[in-house]
């Protein structure tokens, strides 16, 4: 049975414009009811990109709380449940105060149309207002120039996370385009982190970025030089430094440990008092579920892994190499997404595929439909009705290891089952 506050939140789901414009007016008029809370935030942090804002996020969320701040901060999608979305002075939402605050923006908002990320973005506003916190991370829903979270008009810092395609029917069908609408949050900010970009940006971004007065970090004002045993060289303004090895799985992350940990050598500099022993422990200690989360169920061990597009594919398929592993994946995601790219990056490490279709989500590819394109790819298939034949299937097979990834709407439905 759902909650009230469940209950309430489909009902927002039911507001949802006709025709989509990608545009910040709805939002606008709404907050302008609400007295404009997005003028009164915590010292903020934004980032946008295509993959790693969630950890770049959690990876600076973890720094400034061990040494002593109060932060809030914003994340989309969530896992389990949407308190996960707002996070106030370093603790989920509570309830009630979720369900409150909730009920009266869906009063102000008086039933005119407006989406789900942008009321429920309104209500963060609202709630990041009060809360009264030191600093607040905002990710990026969808590209950035015209996010809801853009309409904020002043920052501390804009963040660049890795960007690749994702989105294209709306951001447009071309990397640089895509790269252009991420952009859109480098404005009113003191400074401009970027992080390892893909080749044939890097030249584009640079250029893009002069047009701007802000002070701008690019690659080679720091970047990962090499792994160690347990710690990872990152050279800083062509100064190595040492820090210990991320808990967070995957080579990739010590690149998004790297954009923390610089963010925090700048903000040293304008003042805030870090710790670099608290830094240190913070990037091994920071934790940030359903991103090659690797958990024990009965006698197997389960990868979760929410990638869900051609770049997270490839750094799959690179952990897994590096692993030596070819685990049974199961295997859901949303039908906007590029499942056979995805399929065919990681097939080489793959045993079996279990398709499923993501449950109470419409817009999912069938089993039918993933097993056809394993069909394509050679590789072999079975198809599964739910997530408990899913749990049968991990019970009753030999396989030790087992991979579940393509969506994190797959990953949040099964993930409290495992644990």
């Amino acid at each position: 049975m759902k909650s009230k506050t469940e209950k309430l939140l489909d009902e927002l789901v039911k507001l949802h414009p006709k025709y989509i414009d990608l545009s910040l007016d709805r939002l606008g008029f709404l907050l302008k009811k609400l007295n404009n809370p997005q003028n009164h935030l915590p010292r903020t942090i934004h980032i946008a990109g295509t993959n790693g804002k969630g950890s770049v996020q959690s990876f600076i969320r973890q720094i400034l709380v061990d040494n002593g701040y109060k932060c809030d901060a914003y994340i989309s999608p969530h896992l389990s449940n949407f308190n996960e979305r707002i996070i106030l002075n370093n603790n989920e939402v509570n309830t009630n105060k979720l369900y409150n605050t909730l009920k009266y923006v869906k009063k102000i908002n008086n039933k005119k149309p407006i989406t789900f990320f942008e009321i429920t973005t309104a209500v963060a506003f609202l709630l990041f207002q009060q809360s009264k916190s030191d600093f607040l991370i905002l990710e990026t829903g969808l590209g950035g120039r015209l996010d809801a979270t853009n309409i904020i008009p002043k920052k501390i810092c804009s963040i660049l996370t890795p960007i690749g395609f994702d989105h294209e029917e709306f951001l447009g069908k071309t990397i640089k385009k895509i790269a252009n609408e991420k952009l859109g949050i480098v404005k009113n900010c003191e400074f401009v982190l970027v992080g390892k970009q893909k080749k044939e940006l890097r030249k584009h971004i640079q250029k893009k970025l002069k047009n701007f007065e802000n002070k701008y970090f690019y690659g080679k004002d720091f970047r990962v030089k090499k792994s160690l045993k347990n710690k990872f060289e990152v050279i800083m303004d062509k100064k190595k430094y040492y820090y210990f090895q991320p808990s967070l799985n995957g080579k990739h992350q010590e690149e998004n440990a790297s954009i923390a940990i610089y963010f925090s050598k700048i903000i040293k500099n304008m003042g805030y008092k870090l710790n670099t022993d608290k830094i240190n422990t913070a990037i091994k200690n920071t934790v940030w579920p359903g991103r090659l989360e690797i958990i024990n169920y009965r006698k197997n061990k389960i990868i979760l892994d929410g990638s869900h597009n051609v770049d997270g594919a490839e750094k799959l398929n690179i952990f897994l190499k590096t692993k030596k592993i070819k685990p049974v994946v199961l295997f859901g995601m949303l039908n906007n997404k590029k499942a056979s790219l995805f399929l065919n990056k990681i097939k080489k490490r793959v045993s079996k595929v279990l398709a499923i279709k993501i449950p109470e989500e419409k817009n999912s590819f069938k089993a039918k439909q993933i097993n056809d394109i394993c069909d394509l790819h050679s590789i072999k298939c079975e198809q599964l009705n739910n997530i408990n034949d899913a749990l049968k299937y991990f019970n009753s097979n030999q396989q030790k290891i087992y991979l579940i990834t393509g969506s994190l709407y797959l990953i949040g439905k099964i993930r409290k089952k495992l644990l």
